[in-house]
């Protein structure tokens, strides 16, 4: 069963009585596509974290603040699907994700290798699994066995290469993916609201 995810980017202004409060802008859906990329959301968020990063902003919970609009779905999702239909909630300012490191590197290597085929114009990345019956096989591990392989580790099993490697922030959220537009459309209310008013609240679904 996969995960995905689900948000809102709100906005922080004065109310009707002058005291700041949020306001919904952008479903994420809308911007994102509910693109499930697992590196992104480990990356982000904790959720999925096979690359093992250390998340940005990792169970936070659904903020108490929330703009009345978002607080009344999340309610009514509640309702509908009880404790169990979602979780991780969570959230990140646009002064968070404007300060990120993408350069930064995961705290240890991917937990799942990664697969190469060689073709004529080099080699072509053609997967990344955390169980491959023929690799196991050929290393000798039993179905359930855990282990860390140090960065840059290779084996050259049949006609499949199979290498350890350690993400960037940048791999798991890439300048030109689903998540440029979230950032755009955050940037965008931010020049607007200040960097600490605009956020991204997030939560998720088995």
């Amino acid at each position: 069963m996969g995960t995905d995810i689900s948000g809102v980017i709100e906005y922080r202004a004065p109310g009707d009585d002058q005291e700041p409060v949020w306001f919904g802008a952008h479903d994420l859906s809308l911007l994102n596509d509910d693109v499930r990329n697992y590196d992104a959301f480990g990356c982000l968020f904790g959720v999925r974290n096979y690359a093992n990063f250390r998340p940005l902003a990792a169970g936070r919970g659904f903020p108490s603040d929330a703009s009345g609009e978002l607080s009344a779905r999340f309610a009514q999702l509640a309702e509908w699907y009880g404790e169990d239909g979602f979780h991780s909630a969570t959230w990140i300012t646009w002064a968070e994700v404007n300060a990120v490191d993408w350069d930064e590197p995961a705290e240890k290597p991917d937990s799942r290798l990664h697969q190469y085929r060689q073709t004529p114009s080099g080699l072509r990345m053609t997967g990344k699994a955390s169980w491959s019956a023929e690799f196991a096989e050929a290393v000798g591990l039993e179905r359930g066995d855990v282990r860390e392989w140090p960065e840059g580790a290779e084996w050259l099993i049949g006609d499949t290469l199979y290498r350890s490697v350690t993400l960037r922030r940048r791999d798991a959220v890439t300048e030109t993916g689903e998540w440029r537009p979230v950032w755009e459309a955050m940037k965008g209310l931010a020049e607007q609201h200040g960097d600490d008013n605009v956020r991204l609240v997030v939560w998720f679904d088995d």
